[in-house]
């Protein structure tokens, strides 16, 4: 474990020292982010492919017949066919986000207990068993929307302690020490990374909007070409108005303009969070203001936020 004493004798609490359950489910989550994005990627990169190969010269031949236009747009569009079946049948998506909610919630849950956060009260009785009744009580509803629990079967994951040294350690501190802890390592932590998040989904909807921009003026410039029969053909102008389709349908998956919304709401709710916590909150009242700070950062709060904003 971390539990190491802070510079005014807090102490620093990481993701490392959560348990074993959270890195599998966090790890998975990943794996399966990747492949639902890669897949996505590559479909829209196929398509393009696919409407750029009719921009070749009928003179591109493979052997005396076989046009290589035709043998190019034949792979793409069979490689986009391929990907979508696999994404289809590995349901990396609805993994990707299950085992998202699965981690997020063991890490909320963790936090809560270890600074005393509600249900887990200073003055809760029996706070070991009333956390495991809650993990498995959220745990078992994700299952039944498919979320795997990586315990069944005879996993030696099931035997791992889901309260750890380091959590233990934390509970049984001061307010004072649980209370900086908690917003040096927990609020701020995830303060900055709404602001990062924020401003790196600006960035990309700046990128992908002159991208989109530029490719449907080239694609405009070659149509009024056409129109005064300057040019005979618009298989370019195809090809650009496909890789613009493809750019728009990219930075519609990443999300980025509902996620600026919903981003920068949390993290002017966390500031808010940050300076009750500073300034106003008492002891009394800290189990309330850990859980409402949960409920924030929370991915379902997020993805609300995201809904009805964009």
């Amino acid at each position: 474990m971390t539990g190491i004493p802070g510079p005014t004798g807090s102490i620093v609490f990481r993701n490392r020292d959560l348990p074993a359950l959270f890195h599998h489910t966090d790890a998975m989550a990943i794996s399966h982010q990747r492949q639902a994005v890669g897949s996505m990627k590559h479909q829209l990169l196929l398509l393009v492919l696919g409407a750029a190969a009719s921009t070749l010269p009928a003179s591109a031949k493979v052997g005396e017949s076989i046009q290589l236009s035709g043998v190019l747009a034949v792979l793409a569009y069979a490689g986009v066919l391929l990907i979508g079946y696999r994404a289809s049948r590995h349901s990396a998506k609805s993994h990707w986000q299950l085992n998202r909610s699965a981690a997020e919630f063991i890490k909320s849950l963790c936090w809560r207990y270890a600074v005393h956060g509600a249900p887990f009260t200073t003055a809760a009785t029996q706070s070991d068993e009333l956390f495991a009744d809650r993990l498995e009580e959220g745990l078992r509803e994700l299952a039944k929307v498919g979320w795997e629990d990586p315990r069944t079967g005879g996993n030696p994951m099931a035997s791992k302690e889901m309260i750890t040294k380091a959590m233990r350690r934390l509970r049984s501190q001061p307010f004072s020490i649980r209370k900086e802890t908690y917003v040096r390592d927990r609020l701020i932590e995830q303060r900055n990374w709404y602001h990062r998040s924020t401003a790196n989904s600006r960035r990309a909807t700046r990128l992908w909007s002159l991208s989109i921009g530029l490719l449907t003026l080239a694609a405009l410039f070659l149509s009024l070409l056409h129109t005064f029969s300057l040019t005979g053909s618009l298989h370019i102008a195809g090809a650009l108005s496909a890789a613009a389709a493809g750019s728009l349908a990219w930075s519609e998956v990443r999300r980025h303009q509902p996620l600026i919304a919903a981003h920068s709401l949390v993290e002017e709710d966390l500031a808010a969070m940050h300076t009750a916590m500073e300034s106003s909150v008492t002891e009394a009242q800290w189990p309330s203001a850990v859980y409402e700070t949960e409920r924030i950062v929370s991915p379902q709060h997020t993805d609300w936020l995201a809904r009805h904003r964009s």
